[in-house]
């Protein structure tokens, strides 16, 4: 008989011989690190060693998905790819959702790894049953849906792909890998791996059922979340409402507002109509959208009446053919766009994060514009927020003198200047003149142009900085600063987390009284909200699910596999993994104790005008140290304890560290 909820086995690509086999995994395997980067974590953490360049044959990296993805549990679409990062040096993961995660599962794995480096270019298909590696050169060179449209033509429509454009292919190490035409594990820099490999693009198609402890508990909490949770377009006065909630960006300022917040059934309604673009105008007023490359101020730089409110949810709505939603998503926050002053038939609507990279960030309110480059983005596999923070490093130093039209191939890189910042975002993917100094990324770039150019990379550890603002989100600033993947929004942060809030998520989870006006509290606080993030990652879920209310997670996760996990040993659970992350990135000399976050990034100096006026986050580091004793990690270095390791079962780890 099969294990219940889960395959207990991955499939291991050895590309240099063109050989995979399949790896066996325990029962307690499972149950230590669920699935995601869970998996991940402990399967690279054995099986590549030290000091790899994440860019030769002997890096690995894989295709996890979670443990309920792949099952219809609300909200488990969500897969990962784990490797070291060609960006940071150190333990680098991004998650996507869609359709190609689940199809891992359909497939009979609970992950895909990858080692060696192909002769040529090559692409992996997995069609029922039948494991081949075969020849990519004739998609070498397409984007991600040209390769995705010839590899249905040859293989059937129902394939599910994932792969690299351009971007990935020239080793860009702000390159990501991209699957249903648009969604993207953009961060850490792992479609340059991919890319490494001469891998071009993983095809899937599969029949295989996952099998349940008790199908019918599990089908029946599906059910009851569902209904609690049904979220349809809003009609008549409703539809009013929301569509002027981006209009209200001024009000939001001016009585201090929070952007995030709300009942979970007001927020499942507006991220199904509006989706994340409704915080476009407020992010922007309120301070939370960085701006001019982090120095300037919303209100006055990229105010509303001229500017923010040209890139609002409601603007972009207009185009919106039908709504997206990733596999098993009750919410549906996604938009395909079509766009027929710029023709364009069809494609994905451009998220917060794009809108802020390439708007307020730049100056730059031109909506096509954005619709442009998120389009192009998506299809050559390239990170938006890397790219739109390497672009705003490339117009401040342009800026500054530091570069000349001479050097940027005779464009001129004036903040706000839509078309220039088009072709330089072409230039970057293709590696062309400017554009390839600019390809790995705005530290890497610094480190070529110099000439004082490094105190203009809004950098963390090489990786670009996320577009949200630590002064308005404490927090984000340890995580940005310390998470072993640094400089991500999407990391483990108390005050980020806490938009849900937090204790309305999981029954029983409890946070210290008094956590936020208390330090050593809130230190003890983020413990906590740690593990309940490394499980939401890992078991497969998308973070905005801790956001819509009560989960049943143990529930179904118990119902699926078998198990009589608690809460209890879900947080210790996340802790092992974000441990095992943090051992990682220590173990290939990343100091991140040592890690300093630029001061525009944290107030210094402060704003002396607008909405953060005066805020400086001068205490992230000591939050570190104090999160770091309730890890049980030195507070010095990071350091996890051996004690600690021990008593989380990673007695393995202690060589690699001690």
């Amino acid at each position: 008989m099969k294990q219940a909820g889960y395959f207990g086995k991955i499939l291991a690509f050895d590309l240099t011989n063109e050989k995979y086999e399949e790896i066996k995994l325990s029962d307690d395997f499972y149950r230590q690190y669920l699935g995601g980067y869970g998996l991940g974590c402990r399967i690279l953490s054995e099986k590549m060693g030290p000091n790899v360049d994440p860019l030769s044959p002997d890096s690995i990296f894989g295709f996890f998905p979670g443990l309920l993805t792949g099952t219809v549990a609300p909200f488990s679409g969500r897969y990962m790819v784990v490797g070291k990062s060609p960006l940071t040096g150190g333990w680098g993961d991004a998650n996507a959702g869609g359709t190609f995660g689940p199809e891992i599962k359909k497939c009979g794995y609970d992950g895909l790894v990858f080692m060696g480096k192909a002769s040529m270019p090559v692409y992996v298909l997995i069609n029922d049953g039948n494991i081949e590696i075969l020849d990519a050169k004739n998609i070498w060179g397409l984007d991600i849906i040209q390769s995705e449209i010839k590899l249905k033509e040859k293989h059937g429509d129902q394939i599910k792909t994932a792969g690299i454009g351009k971007a990935g292919e020239k080793l860009s190490r702000i390159a990501g890998i991209a699957n249903d035409k648009g969604r993207i594990a953009a961060r850490s820099g792992l479609g340059a791996i991919m890319g490494s490999k001469n891998l071009k693009m993983v095809a899937l198609r599969g029949k295989e059922k996952i099998l349940f402890y008790d199908r019918e508990k599990f089908m029946s909490l599906v059910r009851n979340y569902n209904k609690e949770s049904k979220t349809e377009d809003a009609k008549g006065i409703n539809k009013w409402l929301l569509q002027t909630i981006p209009n209200m960006a001024k009000l939001f300022r001016r009585f201090r507002l929070s952007t995030g917040g709300g009942s979970p059934k007001m927020l499942r309604s507006v991220y199904h109509n509006l989706g994340t673009p409704a915080g476009n105008t407020l992010s922007a007023e309120t301070g939370d959208s960085p701006v001019k490359n982090w120095k300037g101020i919303g209100m006055i730089e990229f105010p509303f009446d001229t500017m923010s409110r040209n890139l609002s949810a409601t603007k972009i709505h207009q185009y919106r053919i039908r709504h997206y939603g990733c596999f098993a998503c009750p919410v549906q926050c996604g938009a395909i766009l079509k766009i027929p002053e710029i023709n364009m038939e069809e494609t994905h609507m451009p998220e917060y994060e794009t809108c802020c990279s390439f708007g307020a960030m730049l100056l730059n309110s031109d909506l096509f514009s954005i619709f442009k480059i998120n389009d192009l983005c998506n299809r050559e596999g390239i990170d938006t927020i890397s790219t739109g923070a390497t672009v705003a490093f490339a117009l401040e130093c342009y800026e500054k003198g530091i570069l000349t039209k001479e050097d940027t191939d005779g464009l001129e890189l004036t903040w706000g200047n839509s078309e220039a910042i088009i072709k330089l975002v072409n230039k970057i993917i293709n590696r062309e003149g400017i554009g390839n100094i600019l390809a790995d990324g705005a530290k890497i770039a610094a480190e070529k142009i110099g000439k004082g150019s490094e105190k203009f990379a809004m950098t963390s550890l090489g990786q670009e900085i996320a577009m949200h603002n630590p002064r308005v989100f404490n927090s984000l600033a340890f995580s940005y600063a310390y998470d072993p993947t640094p400089g991500k929004h999407t990391t483990a942060s108390i005050d980020f987390f806490e938009i849900g809030p937090a204790e309305l998520f999981l029954q029983g989870l409890r946070l210290p009284k008094g956590w936020k006006k208390d330090i050593a509290l809130k230190a003890r606080a983020q413990r906590i909200i740690t593990g309940v993030h490394q499980v939401v990652s890992s078991v497969g879920l998308c973070m905005f699910s801790t956001l819509m209310g009560t989960y049943p997670l143990m529930e179904l996760i118990n119902s699926l596999t078998g198990w009589d996990i608690t809460l209890d040993e879900l947080i210790t659970t996340g802790l092992r993994i974000q441990t095992i992350r943090q051992a990682f990135t220590l173990r290939e000399g990343v100091p991140i104790a040592k890690n300093k976050l630029p001061g525009r990034i944290i107030g210094d100096p402060p704003d002396e005008k607008g909405p953060l006026k005066g805020i400086t986050i001068d205490n992230y580091d000591e939050f570190y140290k104090l999160y770091c004793k309730e890890m049980g990690w030195n507070p010095e270095n990071g350091y996890p304890l051996k004690e600690t390791l021990r008593e989380l079962n990673l007695e393995f780890v202690i060589k690699d560290l001690y």
